[in-house]
């Protein structure tokens, strides 16, 4: 099926505050409109996006309970109790607990009172479990700070409070109506929030928690930015929207990870040959994060603090060595599983039809569940969810394409799960198996209801249409001042029509999928540009043929080539196109 093109059809008001940026600001019409497109209504607004700064960030004071969390937190602090630091397996979770572990322990407390702990995927799950606890009070602590998870965990928190300890819970997902009974909740998701930044990612939180204890323990304001770096990792891989707040957070976090990266991040860097590259968000996303992610999907996330808290460069290469061997070992298996769940889907006949794939396998990998649904997604534009066995239940993830919203959709269905959380589009869940054929039902007559045939075709959403003539190099510097990319602020994509090969366009790849382009119009007017086009190679023979073609493109500077080689990132390919 043919991919859908939405190209951004501008208001008249849009083209003219298009055309006022333009001449205010001195930019390109290209960039004018690729501001207004993103949501950009003022000049005041352009020059924040265009140029973010660390004066902005807002008043974490304004989060609800903060000053709560601030005052038990001094409290132990003050009083020589032990704080225990608690999080997630996955990279927002062990990246906020070794913010809040190192923040501490290098400005507020000595490391003796303080350690850490990651719950084991495979004994505990996720969340917040009674083993943690355990371990607790056997330790000591008076103060457990809940990293990235922890707003559902009612029981848990009522059993610590039984043992004589207190939570401080800083988390970002959905809560539920009621909350748990602990001392602070720091959640901008919260009902009645007033925080101006409802998508922190769980690492932000915590940055905020940070920010609002070294200012009112007397530390400078810049003393909490040595730990953007972290935040930066976790907005990329966590895929929380880079705008606003969190355009700031990366923008300087990116250039504190280009810069002066801490030891554990430096020696990733080093493992992942980004040395001397420009990193950005794809670094993190491709190379860095699955890293980290890889120690709690193989062994357990604990080495993955261990690195980002590293205070010596031995120890630092111990744990990068064993993340990155923890990765090729989740990359072997990734394969395995998402090919055998591409078989069942075959074997199953009309399955791919269906408006959500829910797919079981009582020997499939627990810890490659989210990558596998994240692939089946990606190819069959449907929301997935992978099931596995987990002791006498079956544990899944789900991923979600951006029109369609899995969370609301596991929400209606929550009659049968023993337990589910997550976001819009990635979702973790619990359930019986007596319960799965009735869940698979419950969650297609949802899906039947709730969401429209036109949401599960793939589209693209174009930016602008460009001519030809209009792709110029000067395009990469407009691309580059709105940088970082990520969710709500993806790089921008564009449209050429009616175009021929060049010369010189051949299929490429070991496995011959890819096409390696060299495109002009059809009079040969306009100098070639070239593009690659991953996986289109049967679109291979009609653009040899020299038959007409228009392409759908993000634009990227080729470093292998070095800076200023301009290549077209070609996302489809129509092969309709009239002269």
């Amino acid at each position: 099926m043919t991919t859908q093109w939405n190209i951004a059809q501008p208001s008249i008001e849009d083209q003219a505050l298009a055309q006022e940026l333009c001449q205010s600001l001195e930019l390109s019409p290209v960039l004018g409109r690729l501001l207004v497109g993103r949501g950009v209504r003022s000049l005041e607004e352009a020059r924040a996006f265009l140029e973010p700064t660390l004066e902005s960030l807002h008043n974490p004071y304004l989060i609800e309970d903060m000053e709560v969390a601030v005052r038990r937190l001094s409290q132990a602090i003050e009083g020589c109790e032990r704080i225990l630091i608690y999080g997630d397996y996955d990279v927002d979770g062990t990246t906020a607990v070794s913010l809040v572990y190192t923040a501490l322990r290098d400005h507020l407390c000595p490391a003796d009172r303080l350690c850490y702990y990651i719950p084991d995927r495979y004994d505990e799950g996720y969340g917040i479990s009674i083993q943690s606890i355990d371990h607790a009070h056997r330790w000591g602590a008076g103060l457990i700070i809940a990293l990235d998870c922890g707003i559902k965990a009612h029981e848990q928190i009522a059993y610590a409070r039984s043992l004589g300890i207190d939570f401080i819970i800083c988390d970002h997902h959905q809560p539920d109506e009621a909350l748990p009974d602990a001392v602070a909740i720091l959640d901008p998701k919260r009902p009645g929030n007033l925080y101006p930044n409802e998508e922190l990612s769980g690492c932000g939180v915590g940055f905020k928690l940070m920010q609002a204890m070294l200012s009112t323990w007397g530390h400078p304001e810049n003393t909490v930015y040595e730990y953007l770096d972290l935040v930066a990792v976790s907005i990329a891989a966590d895929i929380v929207p880079v705008v606003g707040e969190n355009r700031v957070l990366a923008y300087h976090g990116l250039k504190k990870l280009n810069s002066s990266p801490s030891l554990g991040l430096k020696e990733i860097i080093r493992t992942c040959n980004l040395e001397g590259e420009i990193i950005d968000m794809n670094s993190i996303v491709f190379k860095i994060g699955p890293r980290i992610n890889a120690s709690g999907r193989m062994m357990s996330g604990t080495v993955a603090v261990d690195l980002l808290t590293a205070d010596n460069v031995t120890k630092a290469q111990q744990c990068s060595a064993l993340l990155d061997q923890y990765n090729n070992q989740r990359r072997e298996l990734d394969q395995i599983v998402t090919q055998q769940a591409i078989d069942l889907i075959k074997r199953e006949g009309g399955l791919a039809n269906r408006r959500i794939l829910i797919l079981y396998q009582p020997d499939w990998h627990k810890g490659v569940l989210g990558i596998v649904a994240s692939r089946l997604t990606e190819r069959y534009n449907r929301p997935t969810i992978i099931l596995t066995q987990s002791a006498d239940d079956l544990v899944g993830s789900g991923r979600s394409m951006r029109s369609v919203d899995l969370y609301s959709a596991l929400e209606a269905c929550r009659e049968y799960l023993v337990n589910f959380g997550g976001h819009t589009h990635a979702a973790g869940i619990t359930i019986r198996e007596e319960n799965l054929d009735a869940f698979r039902l419950a969650m297609e007559v949802y899906f039947e209801r709730n969401v429209e045939p036109v949401h599960l075709t793939k589209q693209i959403h174009v930016d602008i249409e460009l001519k030809i003539e209009d792709v110029q190099p000067t395009l990469l510097d407009d691309i580059r001042r709105l940088a970082p990319f990520g969710l709500q602020n993806e790089p921008p994509t564009f449209v050429t029509h009616r175009l021929r090969d060049a010369g010189g366009s051949r299929v490429v790849g070991r496995d011959s999928r890819h096409i390696k382009l060299r495109m002009t119009d059809r009079y040969c007017k306009n100098r070639p540009l070239h593009g690659i086009a991953l996986g289109q190679a049967r679109h291979a023979s009609w653009i040899m043929n020299q038959q007409a073609f228009g392409i759908c493109y993000t634009i990227e500077d080729n470093r292998f080539y070095g800076s200023g080689f301009m290549q077209l990132q070609v996302k489809d390919i129509h092969t309709t196109e009239k002269d």
